[in-house]
């Protein structure tokens, strides 16, 4: 992601943001309000926020009827800030990488909603602590880069490619409203995307997983090659493979095809 010069950050409430953090604040009431509309706050409801910032939309996330609301913030200034800024005993901000945090505190009986801008540039470490927990989400809405927004949805084209399988397996994913630059302080150089997610409540079992995306990765290594081309030379048994699909490119399968040449593969090899 580009961003504008050191110039373009400023300070806030007294307080210096940070480049280095990516930080982009949003200043849009009915973004917030956006975000909030597409997930279900009943109470007792527990939030999770990554990166509050200025706490812009920690606050509107404390006016719903929330039983507890979990900040992670990297940035010292900008918790303590937060922390003094809504003495609300619902609000627990914690300065800690969320990349970092041990996400078991949050505990296996609690069901969290995620409310999140997400720094842009760790989006997808990001994604995969929540994949490694889905099982502690209800559902949440992020913000992101749309050029990422677009390759979660993906099932087909240019743009489906290893991220999109991997973390559909796991998530259900809907695009919501596209965000304009103009409604962040300072304004990044590309648009944004809410986008609403929740963890299927059912999945395709998959024989030798880890060595499944493995798989999946290499063959969509180089997207302009065929299929025989990209995993010819990982010594897999496409013996029982139809040459139809070997002479596709990855970008033009699905997951079921994707599933059914790894499962003959796995058979070949007990």
């Amino acid at each position: 992601m580009k961003y504008h010069s050191n110039k373009a950050y400023p300070r806030l409430h007294g307080v210096s943001m940070k480049k280095h953090h990516g930080q982009h604040f949003l200043r849009s009431e009915s973004v917030v309000g956006d975000m909030i509309r597409h997930v279900q706050l009943v109470s007792p409801a527990y939030v999770l926020e990554i990166g509050c910032g200025d706490g812009f939309l920690t606050g509107a996330i404390l006016q719903q009827p929330v039983e507890h609301v979990r900040v992670f913030e990297i940035d010292p200034e900008w918790a303590a800030h937060v922390q003094e800024k809504f003495p609300d005993s619902r609000l627990q901000v914690s300065c800690e990488n969320f990349l970092d945090a041990d996400l078991r505190q949050l505990g296996d009986a609690c069901h969290w909603t995620v409310l999140a801008n997400l720094p842009y540039q760790v989006t997808f470490p990001i994604l995969h602590r929540f994949r490694a927990f889905s099982h502690i989400f209800v559902e949440g809405v992020i913000m992101i880069q749309e050029e990422v927004a677009q390759k979660l949805v993906s099932t087909g084209g240019r743009s489906l490619g290893f991220v999109s399988l991997f973390f559909q397996h796991v998530f259900e994913f809907a695009l919501l409203a596209k965000v304009p630059p103009t409604v962040f302080v300072p304004a990044p150089n590309v648009d944004s995307r809410l986008v609403y997610f929740k963890p299927r409540e059912q999945r395709v079992e998959i024989p030798q997983e880890e060595e499944f995306w493995k798989f999946v990765r290499r063959c969509f290594s180089q997207p302009r090659r065929t299929l025989k081309n990209n995993i010819q030379s990982y010594h897999y048994d496409l013996a029982a493979i139809p040459d139809e699909l070997l002479l596709l490119r990855a970008q033009q399968m699905d997951m079921q095809q994707l599933l059914m040449i790894w499962d003959r593969i796995a058979a070949n090899a007990r």
